[in-house]
């Protein structure tokens, strides 16, 4: 997530920070789903190159694979651990 907002931000942004929050809130309350469709046209409307936008397509990409394992909101809820772990 931190590298398709790097993508939209520069990496000291607090509005990519900001952006990559409330992507990582959605993925938490379970509706991962929802948030790569959106990732797409973000990255479609400024025109970006297809190397520019890659992370953003990358992200998304793993997102909608993965949707049935990110179940992170029953995780939570039956208290089991999750962790992440910084940007590279």
């Amino acid at each position: 997530m931190w590298k398709a907002a790097f993508v939209f931000y520069s990496q000291t942004s607090t509005q990519g920070e900001a952006w990559e929050s409330k992507r990582l809130q959605l993925i938490l309350e379970g509706k991962s789903s929802s948030v790569a469709p959106g990732m797409r046209p973000s990255a479609t409307l400024p025109k970006l190159t297809p190397q520019e936008r890659k992370p953003v397509d990358t992200c998304a990409r793993y997102l909608l694979n993965n949707a049935k394992y990110l179940k992170y909101d029953d995780y939570l809820k039956a208290r089991f651990p999750i962790a992440t772990g910084p940007p590279n």
